[in-house]
């Protein structure tokens, strides 16, 4: 499942690890993101690696960066956060609405026994298919679609995570989160007065819990067009 399945990949990496800990001990254990295998995924994963060359030297900063394409790569907090929140394990099957470059994807795949994560921009795609095809992922699937249609012939998900900002919560997503699952989304509008919301659905129905605020590209799609 994990990314380093051969020592001289651990090796190559070496010289991020202190960067990765300084991250995790700083950045993230300080805003009380504590469970241990978020905290060893965020430490594993070489976040230099998704960014952009130019970008590169800033990967392990306290903020998000640009990947192209209007879209950006999340804080390291809260890619962590978001994950935490999913309660996830090693037999967990994760939806992922919105690959970006893959960061987040990896995290979740150092946990998750499935990942599932679908991408519209067809270069990001592209882009996080062949990196996370090189760092040797094997549960994780990835889809060119419509995002916030979902992945309904590999559903139920025991987690969904949105990684861009609904008007609302999309009912195609609800409906393919089963029983004990737990979704975690930004809903507001663009870039201001977004939350994240943390659903759950239990045997005799959803439960939602609004985290804190986000700020977030928007989520677009079929049941999200662009304005």
């Amino acid at each position: 499942m994990g990314l380093f399945s051969k020592k001289h990949k651990r090796d190559a990496d070496m010289d991020h690890a202190a960067e990765r800990k300084r991250m995790v001990d700083e950045q993230i254990i300080r805003r009380n993101v504590l469970d241990e295998r978020v905290l060893t995924a965020m430490q594993t994963v070489p976040r230099h690696l998704f960014l952009p060359g130019r970008y590169r030297a800033s990967a392990y900063e306290d903020g998000p960066l640009s990947i192209g394409h209007e879209q950006t790569i999340s804080q390291p907090y809260i890619v962590a956060s978001m994950t935490e929140q999913l309660e996830i394990g090693p037999d967990s099957r994760v939806l992922e609405i919105g690959t970006g470059c893959g960061y987040q994807t990896a995290v979740l795949a150092e946990i998750a026994g499935n990942v599932f994560s679908v991408e519209i921009v067809a270069e990001l795609h592209q882009a996080a298919k062949a990196r996370l095809h090189q760092l040797e992922y094997k549960n994780i699937h990835l889809q060119l679609g419509d995002g916030s249609m979902g992945w309904e012939s590999e559903s139920p998900f025991d987690g969904i995570i949105v990684t861009a900002a609904a008007k609302h919560v999309p009912e195609n997503l609800l409906k393919q989160l089963g029983v004990g699952g737990t979704m975690v989304i930004p809903i507001g509008g663009q870039y201001d007065n977004q939350r994240l919301i943390k659903i759950t659905r239990t045997q005799s129905g959803l439960v939602t819990e609004t985290l804190y605020p986000v700020r977030f590209v928007p989520l677009v799609g079929d049941s999200f067009p662009p304005t």
